[in-house]
């Protein structure tokens, strides 16, 4: 019986020991604690709490602060610090370009009205807003929207130096105006709805100075039509000639398409 129990005994300290050796095992393989995050410096900055969209008056409901990196917040960005009253003083702004959720409000894309009309204050300085007649058929077949760049045509037809019997007058066509904003259709300044096409009679162009006399011209001279640009050619160069070069007949780069009427009418 003494031996038994010394036998019993003997196996219990080892199984104790080895059941030691296990849990101090697996202590030691238990992954360290994570290191503490740092925390990067933030501030607070005034960003837009729903879509704006162009010509919209901001109300204080359109916009609230938000926490944002200090490190990545543009000098051009409302700061609470700098700005504590920043969502008054925007109150009554018009939005100059959209604004989409959670975008930071900027003060170089809104404009105060302080009484006069959304296009007289959405417009550029030195900018003017000039209005022509368009038609399904002259205006890219209703698919040119407000924010566009088109191109303006003007069509006219001549008489043939040629007086034989068979003589026919020569339509002509030219590019007078090159990639020109297009403000409004109609009164819709913005897209609705997300629709892609607005059907209009008449289109105001944001125009230079020069530019209105050369449309003013046009209109007189013969039919105006409209060609759309692609949206990647916001920032491409007017190719167009300025109306004094015009007036003074000097040589001028101009895009020039000459037909036979009867040819013209057979399109």
């Amino acid at each position: 019986m003494n031996r038994a129990r010394i036998v019993v005994l003997t196996v219990a300290i080892c199984a104790g020991g080895i059941a030691a050796y296990l849990a101090s095992g697996s202590d030691n393989s238990a992954p360290p604690p994570a290191a503490p995050v740092a925390q990067l410096p933030t501030v607070d900055v005034l960003v837009a709490k729903s879509d704006i969209g162009l010509g919209q008056t901001l109300k204080p409901e359109d916009v609230q602060w938000q926490t944002w990196p200090a490190a990545t917040a543009s000098a051009t960005f409302i700061r609470r610090s700098d700005r504590p009253e920043g969502a008054t003083q925007v109150t009554g702004s018009i939005a100059r370009s959209p604004f989409i959720q959670g975008e930071p409000i900027r003060d170089q894309k809104l404009v105060k009205g302080e009484g006069s009309g959304f296009m007289a204050a959405i417009l550029p300085s030195g900018m003017r807003a000039v209005s022509t007649e368009i038609s399904p058929e002259t205006g890219a077949g209703g698919f040119i929207l407000p924010n566009d760049r088109v191109d303006v045509l003007l069509t006219r037809r001549d008489k043939n130096p040629d007086r034989g019997n068979t003589a026919t007058d020569i339509v002509q066509a030219e590019v007078i105006l090159s990639n020109i904003r297009v403000l409004a259709i109609d009164q819709a300044p913005r897209e609705k709805d997300g629709q892609n096409a607005v059907v209009g009679k008449t289109v105001t162009l944001e125009l230079k100075p020069e530019q209105t006399e050369t449309l003013a011209r046009a209109r007189q001279s013969g039919t105006l039509s409209l060609a759309l640009r692609s949206i990647v050619d916001a920032n491409a160069k007017d190719t167009t000639p300025d109306e004094p070069a015009r007036r003074r007949g000097e040589s001028v780069s101009i895009i020039r398409y000459g037909i036979p009427s009867q040819m013209a009418a057979q399109k």
